[in-house]
């Protein structure tokens, strides 16, 4: 079963420095019928002006995770963390007992990014902090493992049983993933268009997954790669 999360019907805020297209209910937007999938609790897209970001904010037990699609954002957060991550740089933060933390766009051009919660499989744990960088050829036609339970093949880690996929997917590829028994999957298409088992998704849909064995994920656009995220979700 695949249910399509039409890019058209997210919640949206302009707030002149930001804007932000919300895929699950968040801030002031608020959908009872899009609170989550599984233990994905956030996605948002937001493009984040230039010389511009969020000042000092606390977080208290969330997996987040920061996808960049292009651009650049400054991050401090109260652990002592300093870090600026880049296009093909994913950051990870385990907000844990609880975290403050800021963003900002330190550039010259508007930041694009992917910002997503996942719900921990346990509350009250050490804050922590990671980043990695994730190769334009690494993700190339493959499904590149950023985050994972276990860190494996050099993710970052996050406390809950989920694998988050990146992949770049040019036009008439075609990608297969195994989903074990009573796993379940989202599909977040960030540019291009994708065939996910059959089902055609447009730029910034998104697709819930469950009683699926297999993925085939399918370029079908004339115009550059299919990007997207993929979780594969207990």
């Amino acid at each position: 079963m695949i249910k399509i999360r039409p890019s058209a019907a997210r919640g949206h805020a302009n707030h002149g420095w930001l804007d932000t297209y919300y895929t699950f209910s968040f801030s002031h937007y608020y959908d009872p019928k899009h609170m989550g999938f599984r233990a994905l609790r956030v996605i948002n897209e937001d493009w984040i002006s230039a010389n511009q970001g969020f000042g000092a904010h606390p977080h208290r037990d969330m997996e987040i995770i920061t996808y960049i699609v292009e651009g650049e954002l400054s991050h401090r957060d109260s652990t002592g963390t300093e870090a600026t991550i880049k296009q093909n740089d994913v950051q990870r933060m385990s907000a844990g007992t609880g975290v403050v933390h800021s963003e900002f766009n330190n550039s010259d051009k508007a930041v694009h990014l992917l910002q997503i919660w996942i719900m921990p499989a346990a509350d009250d744990l050490k804050p922590s902090y990671e980043d990695r960088t994730f190769r334009r050829e690494e993700k190339q036609n493959r499904l590149r493992l950023i985050a994972s339970d276990d860190g494996r093949d050099d993710s970052t880690r996050i406390n809950q049983d989920a694998s988050v996929y990146a992949s770049l997917l040019d036009g008439g590829k075609t990608l297969d993933l195994a989903l074990k028994p009573g796993r379940h999957a989202w599909v977040q298409l960030i540019g291009g268009e994708l065939e996910v088992n059959g089902t055609r998704l447009n730029k910034g849909d998104g697709a819930a997954i469950s009683d699926e064995s297999k993925l085939t994920l399918a370029s079908v656009g004339s115009n550059g790669a299919a990007e997207f995220l993929l979780f594969d979700l207990a």
